[in-house]
């Protein structure tokens, strides 16, 4: 399979078959009214460390897509003036399929582990659901405008898009009752969502007090509520003044003890889109609590995380994953990759990467990873690495439709999850309703919706 050698150049092992195996599956969805109980409300998700074997001797094999957004249909680029700064995706007037190839070792893991990943792309405007069926990964991909930050935690999903931040909870008698049946083991169902306007949403994140927000276009982090756009909650030292400028692309928000403490941004600058003058190298890691530089002069760095005991950061424009030394500021690279790096989750010993096939643009010309590989070595997909060794063990790899990734979420103890949209039917037929009230639903059989015959009102 053409470019097949270098995706796997990195991996120390080596030694990749090229099979390919095909796999449809169709999901459908129910025409049934569900009350949920208390318990169905919320499924948890704790993260476990799970000492995983070496996954090594993989064959490449083709992803299976749901029938949601297959492989035979068709996209075409989001608007790239609803994006910004380093999330603008180049314009083209096709359409392309939507088409993806991983390693076996893969759904290995995923099924090793008991969990699946969450991939969100505003280039190609979906969220894209990543589990396990069978021996292969089943790529589901769910419709947003512009998806960006992606946030999970005991069951509560939110999603960052164009206009608004939305939140999904767990159903677990929904789940069970999609098709095939017995087969999911949640549902995310859209509970509220806020609008803030077109501020730029990068990163989110569950604290402690709630979800917060890196609002890249007012350059600072923010919380929600509802009388409000948002919320301003803490800005870098060097920003004077709140102004929808996109000053420094701040992008990247890390907690630790459940708290913001570490941002990333692309520059040190107080004037609009200033900080595009110096992207190769001015991008910077700051400490939220005392408002100074934990390291400078980096290249494009995304997705800060506070993670068994250390803290790991993305340095994008390099294409690699590293871990900062706090006290100097020094960055020692665990594993480069051969795409820009942006969108970072761990599950025991193993980082989720996402990487995005950057081209020559004015944005991304003159970093690292454009000089290091040509464009066509460049990859888009999710690469999992062993933080222990810096090896490669797996990857998701997307070979059309998809060509810049934003966030990778993974999501604990959930195998085979979904995300329903309004347009999904169990999202019209269920309703979550207080424990007092549910002693007051009627017990008689609900009578099926029939369609309106021909030439009736309906």
């Amino acid at each position: 399979m053409p470019g097949l050698s270098h995706a796997m150049k990195c991996n120390r092992k080596g030694g990749i078959a090229k099979t390919v195996a095909i796999l449809a599956t169709l999901l459908n969805f129910p025409r049934k009214t569900h009350f949920l109980k208390k318990e169905d409300r919320q499924l948890p998700g704790s993260k476990a460390s799970p000492d995983f074997a070496m996954l090594a001797n993989s064959a490449l094999r083709r992803s299976p897509d749901s029938p949601d957004c297959a492989a035979s249909d068709k996209i075409t680029r989001n608007d790239p003036s609803n994006a910004m700064a380093d999330e603008v995706a180049e314009p083209k007037p096709e359409a392309e399929p939507l088409r993806s190839v991983h390693t076996t070792t893969l759904p290995q893991l995923l099924n090793q582990g008991g969990f699946s990943f969450l991939v969100s792309t505003y280039q190609a405007g979906k969220l894209i659901v990543v589990r396990a069926d069978g021996d292969v990964a089943n790529t589901h991909f769910r419709t947003f405008e512009t998806p960006m930050g992606l946030a999970f935690d005991r069951g509560r999903l939110a999603i960052g898009t164009r206009l608004d931040v939305r939140e999904f909870h767990t159903q677990a008698e929904v789940a069970r009752q999609l098709e095939p049946t017995d087969k999911h083991d949640a549902a995310f169902l859209p509970r509220h969502a806020i609008t803030t306007g077109q501020i730029a949403i990068h990163e989110v994140a569950w604290a402690t007090d709630g979800l917060w927000i890196v609002n890249t276009r007012f350059s600072c982090l923010c919380t929600l509520d509802p009388l409000y756009s948002f919320v301003p909650r803490w800005r870098p030292k060097f920003i004077t003044a709140l102004g929808p400028e996109d000053r420094c692309h701040l992008n990247g928000l890390a907690l630790r003890d459940g708290k913001p403490r570490y941002v990333t941004a692309l520059g040190e600058t107080d004037d609009n889109a200033g900080w595009r003058a110096n992207k190769a190298t001015g991008g910077c890691l700051i400490d939220i609590e005392s408002n100074e530089f934990i390291a400078r002069g980096l290249s494009m760095p995304h997705s800060p995380r506070w993670y068994d005991g250390k803290l790991w950061v993305l340095e994008s424009g390099a294409g690699s994953l590293a871990t900062v030394d706090l006290n100097t500021g020094q960055l020692t690279v665990v594993a480069l990759v051969p795409g820009f790096t942006r969108g970072l989750d761990f599950y025991g010993p193993y980082a989720f990467i996402g990487l995005s096939q950057v081209r020559e643009t004015a944005v991304f010309s003159g970093i690292p990873i454009t000089e290091r590989l040509p464009v066509e070595e460049r990859k888009c997909g999710v690469w999992v690495v062993d933080t222990r060794s810096g090896n490669i063990v797996a990857f998701l790899r997307f070979e059309a439709g998809v060509q810049e990734i934003f966030a990778v979420q993974t999501l604990p103890g959930l195998r085979y999850p979904d995300v329903l949209t309004e347009d999904q039917k169990a999202v019209a037929s269920s309703f979550l309703l207080p424990d007092e009230a549910l002693a007051q639903v009627s017990k008689r059989p609900i009578p099926e919706e029939k369609a309106p015959a021909k030439n009736e009102k309906a």
